[in-house]
């Protein structure tokens, strides 16, 4: 039985005060017999607060992104070693904004998955496809481009522990969900690639997360798939009783 793992990608949200009072929040609402996993994935400059609250907490914590490289003149990036050192388990990697907005690539992103296995990071690694993509009838074609280039020369024990969370960029911070049907069918595709790249095993026990508008009101329904592992949560992770609830209906 593959646990539930519901993470919260804050995005470009929250101040030093803010990470504070919601993780404080959450920490106090938080039923410590949850059967999910639970994960909060702030911005790099309330990682070393995360550090600090969550010490003691069953609550895990991550990054929403870090470059390949593990130090160097790279401006404006962060290191996998420097996330370790403020004790990140897990790293959010190919985000449909980090594909989007900022052009990263499959190439790039297949670096950065090898670089955080190899530096015991946690790949939270997305997918998805645009709206044009969907009504084209090309999702299968586009997951699967994404997931065999993300994944090129990395072998089944090294993807031990990688999380893929399945989201459609159409549905992302938009209001619209994939209704469970529409994602239980992608994740089940996704689960049969992994049996046909790798094996049966392996696709029997990897964590397949939906993202894209997950809130309280559908996540009961998207989590019962059979095939849906969790969650990747954007907007409805800002506040703690909606993310709450999200992890309740994870139960």
């Amino acid at each position: 039985m593959r646990k539930k793992i519901i993470a919260g990608n804050w995005k470009m949200n929250n101040d030093i005060s803010g990470s504070i009072n919601l993780i404080t929040e959450l920490k106090k609402g938080l039923n410590e017999k949850t059967n999910a996993t639970v994960i909060v994935c702030p911005p790099f400059t309330s990682l070393e607060t995360a550090q600090t609250l969550l010490k003691d907490s069953t609550i895990k914590y991550g990054a929403q992104n870090m470059y390949y490289e593990e130090s160097g003149a790279f401006t404006g990036e962060i290191s996998p070693l420097m996330l370790k050192s403020l004790g990140c388990d897990y790293v959010i990697i190919g985000h449909s904004e980090r594909r989007t907005i900022f052009n990263e690539s499959d190439e790039l992103i297949n670096k950065k998955i090898k670089s955080a296995i190899k530096n015991n990071l946690i790949p939270i690694f997305c997918i998805g496809e645009t709206l044009e993509e969907r009504e084209k009838g090309i999702t299968f074609d586009i997951c699967e481009r994404q997931v065999r280039n993300g994944l090129e020369g990395i072998s089944e024990t090294e993807l031990d522990n990688l999380i893929i969370a399945y989201e459609p960029v159409w549905a992302i911070g938009t209001g619209k969900t994939a209704t469970s049907q529409q994602a239980e069918e992608v994740h089940l595709f996704i689960r049969n690639l992994i049996e046909k790249m790798y094996s049966k095993s392996l696709a029997e026990k990897i964590i397949i997360q939906y993202g894209g508008s997950v809130k309280p009101e559908n996540a009961k329904e998207l989590l019962s798939q059979p095939n849906i592992d969790g969650a990747l949560v954007g907007g409805a992770c800002l506040k703690a009783d909606s993310f709450l609830k999200i992890i309740e209906a994870a139960n």
